[in-house]
């Protein structure tokens, strides 16, 4: 298919403005999706490739990670080019022959913006070195005059999230913040170049045709005037980023944030069919991040807290009731999160083995059965484990060579097909992957696992299609009466609720076992979905330990 000659004209894959109410959001990094040419690097046009798998798997819309020009000192998260493709992944006709076909197929597209920092191979950061301490190049980054005797000092205690200090000494004497690795220049978002600059990399991608932006450390950006310090570091014994989402940092969730986005929805709304943005926010308490979301400032928020929940009814609950309350006070849907590119993959958090996927698959119904927006990240309908033995010499990941933390394990390619790696992750023939998989995962490809009723990506399929169709989880417009929850008392260890649709409808009951041993249920209606096998005993049904259960109630 060759590319449109006016990309502008990119047509959406419907009209509603309000897909992203309850939108099911498949999660791609791009480098380990889908290899097009054999170099062992996913690109653009794998996920074009393999964008009628995704149809048929059932979600609405891909979140794709950063694929512009860069460095990839940090993935890609690291961009030197904001309009622009790296080679490694294409080049924008492959970016807009992706997005026509994904449209074509009735997928929505959401990139990742990264506004908080540039590449330190950015053009601007390139003519901020050569540029005398002062100047006006300088003004677009945080350049300061270092503390101690002759500025020798960083000019104050703050650490960068992949540890170390958050501070790097140029040749001239001078210090530059970064947050993240020193190949990721803080901007100043102060600088008025800086604000108008991102403006129009906003308007360049929705002019091309993007659905929606994930605004990567959309807490940062704005720094405490005077840049104070923390008062404790890892020399005293605690790491800041042990803070995130706990308490305020000087260099996280200042208020002038908001501002940035007030004046970023205009641009999304002047746009047809319901362009949106969700932030990767990370703050102190459920209030302040709900301050990110509304009719002025951006569509959604990531609820972190529903990932970090443990294994138990209390858990769940207190994390579901808390975020349902916040998007309720801000008139937004809440959104739902078991894994991402930056965390260890649930399976392994929840037990490893069977019991990791056992928890998994019921995690997922849950998941799938709550009001809201759901992503996903890519390989968990596989029932994919985190990979812990990856050899210290292929290891990418910035963080693991300053701290020993490493995300890499949840970054390895996807297993399409056959029984020896890659597993088809490139074209026939092809034996290049960027990140080794293990020997074990030819069960695990998409290939070995569809058809098999049993399999974990058979299960996201029928609860995929089954949230799409049952009317007491289709979501309402935004200004009609949504669909009810109630929570259930089915008995001590159980997870239980009740959704019900419009009048008339039948309603649906999703009941999880966290009680550590099977529970009898009676009842609640016929077993729509069941992330494993019921027995059926004295009128109702065996749900075994760590599995959940949809009932259809009528």
């Amino acid at each position: 298919m060759p590319p449109s000659t006016d990309s502008s004209t990119a047509p959406a894959p419907t009209t509603d403005d309000t897909w992203w109410r309850s939108a099911v959001v498949y999660q791609v990094y791009v480098r380990s999706f889908a290899d097009s040419n054999g170099d062992g690097t996913g690109d653009l046009l794998g996920v074009r490739d393999r964008l009628p798998y995704l149809r048929d798997l059932g979600v609405d819309a891909l979140w794709l990670t950063p694929f512009y020009r860069s460095p990839m000192v940090d993935g890609g998260y690291d961009v030197a080019d904001y309009r622009d493709v790296d080679p490694m992944f294409g080049d924008l006709a492959d970016f807009d022959v992706m997005i026509a076909e994904a449209h074509r197929l009735g997928l929505r597209i959401i990139v990742d913006l990264v506004p908080n920092h540039t590449s330190d191979a950015h053009a601007w950061f390139a003519e901020a070195l050569a540029a005398a301490p002062g100047s006006a190049a300088r003004e677009r980054y945080l350049f300061r005059d270092g503390r101690g005797t002759d500025g020798e000092l960083p000019p104050n205690d703050w650490e960068s999230i992949f540890g170390g200090s958050a501070w790097t000494r140029v040749p001239d004497g001078q210090w530059y913040l970064h947050l993240f690795d020193p190949a990721q220049p803080d901007l100043n978002w102060q600088h008025p170049e800086v604000r108008a600059e991102f403006e129009d990399i906003l308007r360049f991608w929705l002019d091309r045709g993007v659905d929606g932006f994930r605004v990567d450390v959309a807490h940062g950006m704005v720094k405490q005037d005077g840049l104070p310090d923390v008062g404790y570091s890892s020399a005293t014994g605690q790491r800041q980023v042990e803070l995130l989402g706990k308490a305020r940092l000087p260099y996280f969730d200042q208020d002038g944030v908001h501002e940035i986005y007030r004046s970023w929805r205009p641009i999304l709304d002047s746009y047809p069919g319901g362009r949106m943005a969700v932030a990767e926010a990370w703050a102190e308490t459920p209030q302040r991040l709900a301050r990110y979301v509304g009719p002025d400032e951006l569509h959604q928020a990531f609820n972190f807290d529903f990932m970090d929940a443990v294994w138990s009814v209390d858990s769940f609950r207190k994390v579901v009731d808390t975020a349902l309350a916040e998007a309720a006070v801000v008139g937004a849907p809440t959104t739902w999160v078991l894994s991402n590119h930056d965390r260890q993959r649930h399976v392994t958090r929840y037990g490893d083995g069977e019991v990791g996927l056992r928890r998994a698959r019921a995690a997922a119904l849950l998941m799938f059965a709550l009001p809201g927006c759901v992503y996903l990240y890519q390989g968990e309908e596989l029932g994919l484990p985190e990979v812990l033995d990856l050899p210290a010499e292929v290891r990418q990941d910035p963080s693991f060579r300053r701290t020993g933390e490493s995300r890499d394990g949840c970054r390895v390619p996807l297993p399409w097909h056959g029984d020896t790696p890659p597993y088809g992750f490139g074209p026939d023939g092809s034996t290049r992957s960027w990140l080794p998989a293990p020997t074990t995962w030819g069960p695990l490809s998409v290939a070995a696992q569809t058809g098999d009723p049993a399999s974990t990506l058979e299960l996201y399929r029928a609860a995929l299609r089954a949230r799409r169709a049952h009317p007491a989880l289709t979501a309402a417009p935004a200004d009609a009466e949504p669909a009810t929850m109630t929570w259930l008392d089915l008995g001590p260890g159980v997870l239980a609720f009740a959704r019900t649709g419009p009048a008339g409808a039948a309603a649906l009951v999703c009941a999880v076992n966290l009680s550590g041993a099977e529970v009898h249920l009676s009842g609640h209606g016929e077993p729509l979905l069941a992330s494993a096998p019921l027995t059926a005993r004295d009128g109702g049904y065996v749900l075994p330990v760590d599995a959940a259960v949809w009932f259809e109630r009528r």
